[in-house]
């Protein structure tokens, strides 16, 4: 007798979501009136209104997921300050401020550093580096990763540590379209990362390899609709909609795709991370 034997299948690990505290920042005043990266374009003009919808939905999102979402109050003036996660960085109730690039941007570092010492949060930090908060600096469960390149100095990456106390490694930045760490690459829990490599140098991406090598790597497609700023919880990613190379691989992974569509944001080099502060208790 002849016993057919049907090839296993392997299963995929359960994922566990884990209840996240986000500080986000209504886009009432988003528009495109100058250019600090390859994405903005004053000529094109956004739509502050259509703006607002997409980022109210991302909130819900959130809001559904049954995440907390606290609010930073929107000033004039300041177009970019939606782009939340780049106002500081918190972790282990510990914060280290922001000071950005761009004079444009100069003022978003005090008001979110304000706000978060309002809120409790009694060790904050003035920076004496340059440094964009999570845009740059991406936590996992036992170190951070620090993008370098365009936005953040590494001496920043330094006094993060000192400040912070958990391991801090470089990763070098090497194409302007992902000035920021979290345009490249996202944590998809405490443990593992997803990354697209063209945007990281050659050292850099040795670095990832041995740290993470069961690393979800993203086509350069799915990485041009910033589908890598993205925010999982540990088993639900929320990503831009048009990754949907990205959105596949994380299904067949056992995570939960919750696409978005933030495509005015995007004019200005955004996603569902830019708009993100996690506030790490």
């Amino acid at each position: 007798m002849t016993v057919s034997i049907e090839p296993s299948v392997p299963l995929q690990p359960e994922r566990t979501a884990l209840r996240r505290r986000y500080l986000m920042c209504r886009p009432d005043h988003f528009a495109v009136t100058y250019a600090i990266n390859p994405w903005m374009d004053p000529a094109a003009g956004a739509d502050t209104a259509r703006a607002v919808a997409q980022w109210e939905a991302l909130r819900a999102a959130y809001l559904e997921l049954g995440h907390t979402v606290e609010l930073i109050d929107p000033l004039p003036g300041l177009p970019d300050m939606v782009f939340a996660a780049n106002g500081a960085l918190v972790v282990g109730g510990r914060v280290y401020g922001a000071s950005f690039t761009h004079p444009e941007r100069a003022a978003e570092g005090p008001a979110y550093s304000a706000w978060l010492a309002a809120a409790g949060f009694a060790d904050v930090l003035a920076p004496s580096h340059t440094n964009e908060g999570e845009g740059d600096f991406l936590t996992m469960d036992r170190l951070i990763l620090a993008g370098t390149g365009f936005r953040t100095d590494l001496a920043a990456h330094q006094e993060a540590q000192e400040h912070l106390g958990r391991p801090v490694v470089t990763l070098r930045l090497v194409d302007p379209r992902f000035y920021h760490l979290d345009t490249a690459l996202f944590p998809l829990d405490g443990e593992n990362v997803a990354y697209y490599p063209g945007a990281f140098s050659s050292g850099s991406r040795a670095v990832l390899e041995r740290l993470f090598p069961d690393a979800l790597l993203a086509s350069e497609a799915d990485a041009a609709v910033l589908g890598l700023n993205a925010v999982s919880d540990g088993r639900n990613v929320v990503v831009n909609a048009e990754a949907s190379g990205l959105i596949a691989a994380l299904e067949e992974r056992g995570y939960r795709p919750v696409p978005v569509d933030l495509s005015e944001l995007r004019k200005a080099g955004g996603g569902p991370k830019c708009c993100t502060l996690e506030l790490r208790a």
